[in-house]
């Protein structure tokens, strides 16, 4: 057995297992100390939001608890499972899934098969490479396969799309394609970096409404990235905030709004850390 498989259990006792869970971590990039004795824990079916400002090392942490980046102090856990050495295909295996900033879909292919993909990352990985060398492999499906394809189409609210190729999509829709994908491979926990990111405000409270449907009706976890601070507060049931690699608050929303330190860090922004936004109301996450 080797470290990355001990199972340890959680700190508190008789609860369950965090879904992931980061333990004192500290990345050092020479002289920069990325990240300082930095933990968070995200708990099962539950969205954590991570937030800060541009340089807080929200993507360092990011690369770390997807396996990315190998820290110099510190441990990741997934569902109670230490991965610190694992490797990110592995955590993949295990139930750890991400999506990034930069949209990462295969401009030719539909949303159904994209999704279609996802599913045999995790069911019929023996499929993948000739899926993704031709579209036409992506075809013929299993009734499971196709049950679930049309569930999480018709979750994400991809119907009226789920054919149409994804260079053909606006970006709202492209990033629900991703957390589809993400989905089929039916994860414990979903790394979402900035998803809200090119989206227009009708488009954020589309993704916002996606996002809670998702952890009631998988019951699957979000550790959300987001600039979007109104986003976050309204989604998330816990929010950490990071600045210059340390973590300056954490706690539920109304703890986070009321932080001075976290409006500080905000340079006095008193709409993005009071929640309200900046932008039309019609975006704001009910």
């Amino acid at each position: 057995m080797s470290a990355s498989d001990v199972v340890v259990p959680s700190p508190i006792g008789g609860s369950p297992a965090p879904a992931v869970e980061a333990r004192g971590v500290t990345v050092r990039f020479g002289g920069l100390v990325a990240l300082s004795n930095v933990s968070i824990a995200v708990p099962p079916a539950t969205i954590v939001g991570l937030v800060g400002p541009n340089g807080a090392g929200k993507t360092t942490l990011f690369g770390v608890i997807s396996g990315l980046l190998r820290p110099q102090a510190g441990e990741v856990f997934l569902d109670g499972r230490r991965i610190t050495g694992a490797s990110p295909s592995k955590r993949a295996r295990l139930g750890l899934a991400r999506t990034f900033q930069q949209l990462e879909l295969f401009m030719g292919l539909t949303p159904r098969e994209h999704v279609a993909l996802g599913y045999r990352v995790r069911h019929d990985r023996k499929r993948l490479w000739t899926d993704l060398l031709t579209a036409a492999c992506l075809h013929p499906e299993s009734r499971g396969e196709r049950e679930r394809v049309d569930y999480l189409i018709e979750l994400l609210g991809l119907t009226s799309v789920a054919n149409t190729p994804a260079a053909s999509l606006p970006m709202g829709t492209a990033r629900r394609v991703e957390v589809a994908r993400a989905l089929a491979t039916a994860p414990s926990i979903v790394l979402l970096d900035e998803p809200s990111s090119g989206l227009d405000a009708h488009e954020t409270a589309q993704l916002g409404t996606a996002l809670r449907r998702v952890v009631e009706e998988e019951k699957v976890s979000l550790l959300l990235v987001e600039h979007d601070v109104a986003m976050v507060l309204g989604l998330s049931s816990f929010v950490a905030v990071l600045d210059f690699g340390i973590c300056i608050a954490e706690g539920p929303p109304d703890a986070i709004r009321a932080n001075q330190a976290v409006r500080d860090a905000y340079l006095g922004d008193e709409e993005a850390v009071a929640g309200t936004g900046g932008g039309d109301s019609e975006g704001a996450v009910p």
